[in-house]
């Protein structure tokens, strides 16, 4: 199971919910998840916040699953 998977399913949501909070295609995103498509730097930002983790987990580049401090806009 793939880690944008993973933390899908232990967020209860669908791939569909997921469209709704992204804006990415659910049959494009079904591939991301399946492997067949690598995502761009704008499509895994926007899963790295709506799946409250960072880029660098969904990239593989740590195992660390909690998501860094947020900017807050002023």
């Amino acid at each position: 199971m793939t880690r944008l998977k993973e933390l899908r399913r232990d967020r209860g949501y669908t791939q569909v919910k997921m469209q709704m909070l992204t804006g990415i295609d659910q049959s494009d995103y079904s591939k991301l998840e399946a492997g067949k498509r690598y995502m761009t730097f704008e499509q895994c930002r926007r899963l790295a916040v709506a799946l409250d983790t960072s880029m660098d987990y969904l990239a593989g580049l740590t195992d660390e699953k909690t998501s860094y401090p947020r900017k807050t806009e002023q």
